[in-house]
């Protein structure tokens, strides 16, 4: 399942998965009436047909939810009316992770295609495109820089069979409009599940298979890095 929490608001969204002969829904809670809470009653249902979710997001003005879905399309909803307003079709495989950048107009995907797509977090036009050769668990997108961080790695299935080195855990920074790779960061011995920059921008985390959640500080160097174009 899936929670999601408008920022600073009283809605909550959570999804189901698709199991036992049960379609995939999405549930939207008012936690200012107890009675949805108290008797599990939703006031609005949307039922998926086709693919499960596997993440979702309130949208730039939170009127609707982004979702990313196991086959790999994403797509916003109405979180009012149930309509669904719009759908990409661009990845080829599951939707491992969905953030907005800090003025929530880009909306950055993450896919076991292994590839980060950005989007305008409205419309859905495409904007760019950022190519790895693992599959892409997590994408986030600095808020002081014109850089995409995005960390994965080979399946944790299949790291036992292999040595860490070719596991390919680092994370990788990338720019934002040239779509080429500007740097590696080592030191999980896991696949990455998890990115986040500081609202700051002079951090970031990632949380892996591993078990542990680095802290990162960006040095000088990383400030006065300017791309040469």
């Amino acid at each position: 399942a899936v929670v999601s929490t408008q920022s600073g608001h009283y809605g909550r969204g959570f999804t189901t998965d698709k199991a036992m002969n049960q379609p995939c829904f999405i549930k939207f809670y008012d936690l200012r009436d107890k009675e949805q809470v108290a008797t599990n009653s939703p006031f609005r249902d949307i039922q998926i047909e086709d693919s499960k979710v596997n993440r979702m997001i309130w949208g730039t003005v939170e009127d609707y939810v982004i979702t990313g879905h196991e086959n790999g399309q994403i797509c916003q909803y109405d979180w009012k009316t149930g309509e669904r307003l719009r759908v990409d079709h661009s990845h080829e495989a599951l939707i491992k992770d969905l953030q907005l950048s800090k003025d929530r107009t880009m909306l950055i995907t993450a896919s076991k295609d292994t590839t980060a797509k950005l989007f305008d977090a409205k419309t859905f036009q495409f904007l760019k495109s950022y190519k790895t050769d693992r599959p892409v668990n997590s994408a986030a997108v600095s808020p002081i820089k014109h850089h995409i961080l995005l960390g994965g790695g080979q399946e944790a299935m299949e790291v036992t069979t292999s040595h860490t080195k070719s596991g390919k855990f680092e994370a990788r920074f990338f720019h934002l409009i040239f779509e080429e790779e500007i740097g590696r960061v080592k030191g999980h011995f896991g696949p990455i599940n998890t990115l986040a920059f500081h609202p700051n921008g002079k951090q970031y985390s990632s949380g892996a298979e591993d078990g542990y959640v680095r802290i990162h500080d960006f040095d000088q160097s990383y400030y006065d890095f300017e791309y040469d174009f």
